[in-house]
């Protein structure tokens, strides 16, 4: 049976400010291309609806506007951005990023928008040495080896490298079902790939790392075909994906972070298009008839020629689509499940890893902290750690106290008692956050692919599909909201015509 439950915001996938939102539900018609506001939803028939006004969202909606196309943006939550969001920290106020943070090398749509509203960046401290800890031992490595130096390393790192070549090979970069072995790697989980290929569970731990860092999700929890599209999608057309490129900080995936917080690239997206986006406005079902869609919500209904669901694949399938959909695109909602996530940050006055030649980086199986990074917030130095897959589910429901007491503990074990003296914290549980279930992607099941995967960017009457997880490159991140908003506006903008 089909759950009544919209939700709304689809970008990625890091912790802030609360978006104001005015519920005017205006926007220009077909006729208007000044911006001047148009009737009040239901009163006339838009050309593009979206639903969710996360990255994905507002990249659809920003490309039809600009085309001269009406287009009305429906979002659950009273603020844009989706998994992409800044919160303060309660007793500072420090704005910290709670969902989507880093960019890097070969992001180059996200690039565009920081560019475009003048939003910097710096780069993520890389000096000096790594923690990496392994079953209560600690030890350290240089920043720059990605690998720690382990017995099982050269068991891991041959592995790596055969990961590496499949990303290499040709592979079929967003249509993973085309890959040669898709039928034998769709049928495995990523631990069951690593358990064919290590014997040590230290190197099988360095590993699975590979998808709870990334993705929050145990190895056990998503197929292998899934894994080695995701580390494909870590590059564009002209540099093929690399899981180098994936993990690493320097010419990696978190070479850069944003200057107040990555959620002011969607807050300026959202201010840019201004009443062409309502809050509060989650999507109950979407029916069609005639050429025209109608759209269900809770600020009322509004019709619309095209629809856009920037969403989730994980979390799509709670709008009711009232003239059904494929069998495919059901398996493909169904196969799909977000991972658990929250990022713990805490704020001190001076960055004191750095004396003791320390990073602020963390690799390794700690728990509940597993991957830790150095931040910088409004002139305060900030260690970030990530709580994921089970480790997260554990403390879903647990008392805030709780969680501060084990995540500051993490980082006394890691870089010594100071990090007890921290000034404040800040700490956002994307599992329990109602219009996202989780973070920061959605992975898919053994089977999904190469039954369903055809269904992910395939339309369905007037209903196109956008977010990150149906991005060819760079997907479950930043970049890959931006790529698939923009795809999903230009196969509505064709359809138009």
């Amino acid at each position: 049976m089909t759950r009544r439950r919209l939700l709304g915001g689809a970008a990625l996938g890091a912790i802030g400010l609360s978006v104001g939102g005015t519920l005017l539900g205006t926007a220009t018609s077909s006729a208007s291309t000044n911006g001047a506001p148009g009737g009040a939803p239901g009163t006339e028939t838009y050309d593009a609806v979206v639903v969710g006004g996360g990255l994905s969202g507002l990249a659809a909606a920003k490309q039809i506007a600009e085309s001269g196309r009406s287009v009305l943006v429906l979002e659950a939550r009273e603020r844009a951005g989706g998994r992409v969001h800044n919160i303060s920290t309660p007793k500072l106020g420090v704005t910290l990023d709670a969902g989507a943070e880093f960019i890097g090398p070969t992001q180059n749509h996200i690039a565009t928008l920081a560019r475009e509203y003048g939003i910097a960046t710096l780069p993520t401290y890389n000096e000096g040495d790594s923690v990496y800890w392994n079953s209560g031992q600690r030890s350290t490595m240089p920043s720059a080896l990605g690998l720690p130096i382990d017995p099982a390393t050269p068991e891991a790192a041959l592995a790596l490298a055969q990961v590496e070549l499949q990303a290499f090979l040709n592979f079929p970069v967003g249509e993973p079902w085309k890959h040669p072995d898709a039928a034998y790697l769709d049928s495995v989980t990523w631990e069951q790939w690593l358990e064919s290929r290590t014997m040590s569970p230290t190197a099988r731990m360095l590993l699975g790392l590979a998808s709870s860092a990334a993705l929050s999700v145990e190895a056990h929890e998503l197929s292998a075909l899934y894994f080695f599209n995701y580390v494909a999608a870590a590059g564009d057309e002209a540099n093929p994906g690399s899981l180098i490129r994936l993990l690493s900080t320097s010419g990696g995936a978190q070479e850069q972070l944003f200057v107040g917080g990555a959620a002011l690239i969607p807050l300026a997206m959202a201010a840019e298009l201004g009443d062409r986006i309502v809050y509060n406005a989650a999507v109950r079902s979407i029916g069609w008839a005639d050429g025209v869609a109608t759209v269900c919500s809770d600020v009322g209904i509004v019709k619309a020629r095209k629809v856009i669901v920037a969403m989730s694949p994980a979390i799509s399938g709670d709008i009711e689509y009232l003239q059904g959909l494929s069998t495919e695109r059901q398996g493909l909602h169904a196969g799909y499940r977000m991972g658990a996530i929250s990022k713990f940050a805490a704020v001190y006055s001076t960055p004191f890893w750095r004396a003791k030649g320390l990073s602020g980086q963390v690799i390794g199986n700690g728990e509940p902290i597993d991957v830790c990074f150095e931040n910088y917030a409004e002139g305060n130095h900030v260690l970030m750690g990530f709580i994921s897959g089970d480790a997260m589910r554990r403390l879903d429901h647990a008392p805030e106290e709780q969680i501060v007491a084990e995540c500051t503990q993490n980082f006394v074990d890691y870089f010594g008692p100071e990090a007890r003296d921290h000034l404040d914290y800040g700490i956002f549980k994307w599992d329990l956050e109602p219009w996202s279930q989780g973070g920061p992607v959605a992975v898919s099941r053994p089977g999904t692919l190469t039954r369903y995967g055809t269904a992910l960017r395939a339309p369905v009457g007037p209903i196109h599909w956008a977010g990150t997880e149906t991005s060819d490159y760079w997907t479950g991140y930043m970049d890959g909201a931006v790529r698939s908003g923009q795809r999903a506006a230009a196969e509505v903008l064709r359809s138009l015509k």
